[in-house]
């Protein structure tokens, strides 16, 4: 039995953010924003719209393409870190917001590596016969904790989500290989420190500002550029693959510099390489499924191409999978 992707979908807010919107709060000009990122602009999420919404619109692309209803859906797999609320799951608003009463839903907590690991759950419940039909989705509103006058995290973030609908397949179309990894050592790269049970919500921990995203940037930049190369090497050599076999790299769409740095350590060329950075920002864990979606909807992949999906963020946790469509 092998997991194959369906059909995907995303979904980003109508709201747009520009450089020259940030320029004044963060004390940067547009070129200088442009230059340390890669992005022009960034959406974020209105008053009224929560990480379950995002994700309801991102399933619902997701299951048209895929030509399946609700009622098909037999698991809701739903990454984030940005939730609606500590509980219920995000996942269990979804499964509410469609109506997928078939369906049982849960999240998956892996920062920006949250759609690699909860695909990895989702392949799994496919490849023991449990279930048929599953829907994958990330989905982030980190607009909602940003300090705006931090350069270092205010230019960087957006808000959206993108799905993938899994369904059993034969033959040689689907998820190949799937390999994910953590080090915890290192988790105080980034971090939301206050909110939860160490560091409950408090007056104190509100003025000292420990409810926003914290990110050593330079340190995690370097993390992650070995860390992508590495798990991308040993996927391909696993295969016996080269750089040159694969027709698509889909990475985390963290910075342009990074991806930069990635490409030319596996001498990939950039037209190989997926991006929409320059228009959503680093939007977390979605920011794959939502470039994947991209992918497969530009009518660039043909039947048989083989796509590579790579990604790195907090815990720390970083993976790869590549996938033959």
């Amino acid at each position: 039995m092998i997991a194959r992707i369906a059909g995907t979908g995303s979904y980003v807010p109508e709201h747009r953010v520009t450089n020259q919107e940030l320029a004044a709060s963060v004390h940067l000009d547009t070129a200088g924003i442009l230059r340390r990122t890669g992005i022009h602009e960034r959406r974020w999420a209105g008053k009224d719209q929560a990480a379950s919404d995002l994700a309801t619109e991102a399933v619902r692309a997701a299951m048209e393409q895929a030509g399946c209803a609700a009622k098909d859906l037999d698991a809701i797999i739903l990454a984030t870190t940005s939730p609606d609320m500590w509980f219920p799951s995000t996942a269990c608003l979804v499964q509410r917001n469609l109506h997928a009463s078939n369906a049982f839903a849960l999240d998956v907590s892996a920062s920006c590596c949250g759609f690699l690991f909860a695909l990895s759950v989702a392949e799994q419940f496919i490849r023991s016969g449990q279930t048929k039909t599953i829907a994958v989705v990330a989905t982030e509103v980190k607009s909602r904790f940003l300090d705006r006058n931090d350069p270092a995290t205010a230019i960087l973030f957006g808000d959206g989500a993108g799905a993938a609908i899994l369904k059993t397949g034969t033959g040689g179309a689907g998820i190949r290989s799937l390999r994910l990894y953590s080090d915890g050592s290192k988790s105080g790269m980034i971090q939301i420190p206050a909110g939860g049970s160490r560091q409950p919500i408090s007056e104190r921990s509100l003025a000292e500002g420990h409810h926003v995203i914290r990110m050593k940037g330079g340190s995690l930049f370097k993390a992650a550029v070995l860390r992508l190369t590495d798990v991308t090497h040993e996927i391909l050599k696993a295969h016996h693959l080269q750089p040159d076999d694969i027709q698509h790299f889909v990475f985390h769409q963290a910075n342009g510099r990074l991806l930069s740095a990635v490409a030319k350590r596996l001498r990939i060329p950039r037209d190989r390489i997926v991006m929409t950075l320059d228009r959503y920002g680093n939007t977390s864990s979605a920011s794959l499924p939502m470039a994947l979606d991209h992918l497969l909807r530009n009518g660039r992949v043909r039947p048989g191409d083989l796509i590579f999906l790579g990604a790195f963020g907090g815990g720390l946790n970083w993976g790869g999978a590549l996938i033959r469509l």
